[in-house]
């Protein structure tokens, strides 16, 4: 069993697809994460009764009750986080922009997953501006947050190729299978302190099994 596992956050807005794959690879004992609290800025979102129902902690912070303050928006989340005694907060699917304050809290201690290869594509439908550019490969980026938006180091990426009759759907289906595969893996890596970031470079450890499983949908980068 992975001892002093690391207590993660896991902020989302919807389903928190990307959430229920890490909680997946959190059931292993040598997982070195232990994903204790679920926050949510929607009431509704699905991934809050996920996690409810593996007994995992819930919090709502909602960003219509702060009526465009941010920084006090941002403020309660940081609170919530303090009171968890969190160390490795994971963005998945959370549609809100953070502060320069609350980030500068969490740096290189917060991870998100943007569907692009970045640094193309940042920002809102990358999959059809990859497929209107002609992109013969897309795909997703594990990063570290930073406060310019889908612009921080990148730990990992996986590309899946571009197909001649894909849809913006089809072409998305596809990448979130390959989040789902690379997001789990970059939480280990980090709570693993099995990374050094140095600027934008990320090194990873020699040591590190940083070799997943490829097939013909999508190679992953590390």
């Amino acid at each position: 069993m992975a001892a002093n596992k690391k207590r993660v956050a896991v902020l989302i807005s919807g389903r928190g697809s990307n959430m229920t794959a890490i909680l997946d690879a959190a059931k292993s004992p040598d997982y070195p994460a232990e994903i204790v609290l679920v926050l949510a800025n929607k009431p509704d979102a699905k991934g809050l009764e996920t996690a409810a129902n593996l007994g995992i902690a819930t919090q709502v912070v909602d960003h219509k009750d702060y009526k465009g303050n941010r920084e006090a928006f941002d403020a309660q989340i940081h609170a919530h986080l303090e009171a968890h005694n969190i160390e490795l907060v994971v963005l998945a699917g959370f549609m809100r922009i953070l502060t320069p304050g609350f980030v500068g809290k969490w740096t290189d201690k917060m991870l998100n997953i943007h569907p692009s290869l970045l640094p193309s594509f940042k920002g809102l439908d990358t999959h059809e501006r990859a497929i209107e550019t002609g992109c013969r490969l897309a795909g997703c980026t594990v990063h570290f947050v930073r406060a310019d938006m889908d612009s921080g180091p990148i730990l990992c990426q996986a590309a899946v190729p571009v197909l001649d009759d894909d849809s913006p759907d089809s072409l998305a289906a596809r990448i979130l299978k390959a989040e789902h595969r690379i997001y789990p893996h970059a939480v280990a890596l980090v709570a693993g302190d099995k990374v050094t970031v140095e600027g934008m470079r990320v090194r990873i450890d020699e040591g590190s099994d940083t070799k997943l499983c490829a097939n013909s949908e999508a190679q992953l980068i590390f």
